[in-house]
């Protein structure tokens, strides 16, 4: 099978979150090509997975991020690395619309998720979703 990968930079400059999103969406559509996702909804699943962690790491962080998404046997892995080594601190969810879902919602549909520290500093966060 050939691979399907992805690395995109994101900077704050450039609307981080709708350039991940345009990226995933490509990178989708050649993932389809190779492999048809196992159930209806995987596309808009990991499209929000990705939309989370890059909203995260421009909110919660300092500088860029950047997105790397690769195709695996049943899976998608999705990762955001950026430049703060502090982990995520996942809130109660609240109702009244103050957040606290992003985290929540992650850990739903992910089958694995991996925290890495990267050796420059920062860290990089993957989610595996089912593909």
């Amino acid at each position: 099978m050939n691979a399907v990968v992805l690395d995109q930079p994101l900077t704050r400059m450039n609307r981080p979150s709708a350039a991940g999103r345009d990226a995933t969406r490509a990178f989708l559509a050649r993932a389809t090509r190779l492999r048809a996702p196992a159930k209806d909804e995987s596309t808009d699943n990991v499209l929000l997975v990705v939309a989370e962690l890059v909203a995260n790491a421009i909110r919660h962080t300092v500088g860029p991020c950047a997105l790397h998404l690769e195709l695996l046997d049943g899976s998608i892995d999705v990762c955001v690395t950026d430049l703060s080594p502090q982990p995520p601190r996942p809130r109660t969810p609240s109702t009244d619309g103050a957040g606290g879902w992003g985290w929540f919602m992650i850990k739903r549909l992910a089958t694995r998720i991996r925290i890495k520290a990267v050796p420059e500093g920062g860290k990089t966060i993957c989610a595996e979703l089912p593909w």
